[in-house]
């Protein structure tokens, strides 16, 4: 993980720049009480209005002066905070990014919302308007005091006293408020996790009538949000009052105490006034100490989580010094694969079986008997626990992930579609190189090119989240055309026509066929989707039941002959 303090670092000219200009402004802030004390002690006590009217322009050029620096400072601090807040998203964005997917297994979509969000928000608020009142805090009461104890030791205890009182209290604000925000952040994850599958699911929650069921669980985890807040400021409510009480007496003490020393003759009535002006100064940063620990807590709530996540790495790795093949042909070697993941039983068992570039192998099983994962393997989603995985007589883990799955087009079981044009979706797998010439034509081979083209924009119509207002079989064939549309050696089809009619499937057979160059894995339930496969394989329980073409497999008269009956009824 790349420390705060780096980034901070990597602007540490800005931050320069920022800080200077906030110690100018205000270091002209406290020449300004000087002014009064000459005003009282020389002009009104003394008479000599000689020196008005350059005391009046003194107050004008710090006017002038702090105007011209707080601007300076608050922008550069603003600037500043919102570039290493972009910086540490798309930094954390990225990690995320190269994670495997056994992360994504077992974190919610929710929680990876939050801490790209919420949480480095925070701490751009640390960086930004609240780092920079921090540094202001302490150097303009570093300055106050030097200055209250040039004029006068004794009446500069009284606010060193208030302060040493505020301090304390503020740490101990701290401390409270530290674990609170680290429970606010858990829980703000799990509502926003709540509310994302709720959303993306709106449609099952209405055809089951669970609305308030939904409702109901989003209200209880709302509510314990809501009682985590309030615990937070019930610490804030405790404490803030004796940072407000604090302020408002140390003037009147002030007043009090050196309007004896000035009866003694111990200050003049110039010091006394500036000295008063100097405890109102010192007002707002006692003020300010409950918000600032409040704030501060929050951001080292929110980068322990943050560092949670960088503590994650992928358990996918890649050769120091990959294989680089010229070009992928297409041949594809598993040689007794076994996989389990963790906590959880073995998926597949001894697997093994050989596909020569340009032929097809066709995957059929029960659902939970381990087809999608040989795909997840060949892809290094997920590593094989035992015997290896080869492409083109290379093992996978030499090659890189870049090229390998780059060369493989996927027609995923879970149809996915980003809200974006028909066209963008379509050329997905290869932005820059795929042309509309492509895109239609793929579209034309999946069958997609009949009801694209009544559409209103046609290839420009902007599909909706998740492609709502698409039906099933019109997704199916977007995906399909997006894998056509790349080119790829390899091209994978996970039960990706369940949701077509048998006429439309038959045309996307005949397509297939037709792809002499690509090696096709096709994994179905349908036996009219893989009975022109070169060699069938049949799972179960994770093995190799049975193995064979069409022919030779109904021949047997095992699982892939029931599963022909129950389909068709008879073998014709």
């Amino acid at each position: 993980m790349k420390k705060i303090s780096s980034y901070i670092w990597e602007n540490k000219a800005a931050y320069l720049c920022a800080t200077a200009a906030l110690f100018i402004a205000v270091t002209l802030d406290m020449l300004a009480p000087r002014l009064t004390k000459s005003v009282v002690d020389d002009v009104i006590v003394g008479g000599e209005m000689g020196k008005l009217k350059y005391l009046l322009l003194g107050f004008l050029g710090i006017g002038l002066g702090r105007c011209v620096f707080q601007y300076v400072k608050e922008y550069t601090f603003d600037k500043v905070g919102a570039k290493i807040s972009s910086q540490m998203r798309r930094d954390l964005f990225v990690h995320i990014q190269s994670l495997s997917a056994d992360f994504f297994d077992r974190t919610n979509t929710g929680e990876l919302m939050s801490r790209v969000k919420d949480d480095i928000d925070r701490i751009w608020d640390a960086l930004g308007f609240v780092g920079m009142l921090i540094i202001e805090v302490i150097y303009h009461t570093g300055i106050i005091l030097t200055c209250m104890y040039m004029m006068n030791w004794k009446l500069a205890l009284i606010p060193t006293a208030a302060m040493l009182f505020c301090g304390t209290i503020a740490i101990i604000m701290e401390r409270k408020l530290g674990g609170i925000y680290e429970e606010i952040s858990e829980e703000n994850a799990v509502l926003n996790t709540v509310a994302e599958e709720n959303l993306a699911g709106v449609r099952t929650v209405k055809a089951f009538a669970r609305e308030k069921f939904e409702i109901s669980k989003f209200l209880s985890h709302n509510q314990k949000y809501y009682e985590l807040n309030m615990k937070q400021s019930k610490v804030f409510v405790k404490y803030y009052p004796y940072f407000s009480v604090i302020s408002k007496i140390l003037p009147l003490l002030t007043i009090l105490v050196g309007g004896k020393f000035v009866i003694g003759g111990e200050m003049t009535l110039g010091e006394m006034t500036a000295f008063v002006e100097y405890s109102t100064n010192i007002v707002w940063p006692m003020e300010m100490l409950g918000w600032l620990t409040n704030s501060l807590s929050s951001a080292v709530a929110s980068n322990k989580k943050i560092r949670n996540i960088y503590q994650e790495t992928s358990s996918i790795k890649e050769a120091d010094e990959p294989v680089v093949l010229e070009h992928i042909q297409g041949k594809i070697c598993f040689e007794h694969v076994s996989f389990h993941k963790a906590d959880l039983h073995e998926i597949l068992h001894d697997i093994t079986f050989t596909v020569q570039p340009g032929k097809t192998l066709g995957i059929m099983g029960a659902t939970g008997a381990g087809k999608t994962s040989i795909i997840q393997l060949l892809q290094r989603m997920y590593d094989a626990t035992d015997g290896k995985i080869l492409v083109d007589d290379v093992d996978i883990r030499s090659l890189s992930l870049e090229q390998l799955r780059t060369g493989i087009s996927y027609v995923m079981q879970d149809v996915f579609l980003f809200s974006d044009t028909v066209n963008e979706n379509i050329k997905l797998g290869k932005k820059n190189t795929t042309d509309f010439g492509m895109v239609r034509r793929a579209s034309t081979d999946a069958q997609a090119s009949e009801f694209i083209e009544r559409m209103e924009q046609k290839y420009e119509t902007v599909i909706g989240e998740r492609g709502v207002g698409l039906s099933g079989g019109q997704k199916q064939r977007i995906s399909i055309a997006r894998a056509l549309s790349k080119q790829d050696p390899i091209l994978v089809l996970d039960d990706s026509t369940s949701a077509l009619d048998m006429e439309t499937e038959h045309l996307i057979q005949e397509t297939l066929t037709k792809l002499d160059n690509t090696t096709k894995i096709i994994i179905a339930h349908r036996i009219s989707a893989v009975r022109n496969a070169d060699e069938i394989l049949v799972l179960q329980d994770g093995r190799i039941a049975e193995r064979g073409t069409h022919e030779s497999l109904l021949a047997k008269q095992g699982l892939y002959y029931e599963t022909y009956l129950a389909q068709y009824g008879a073998v014709v």
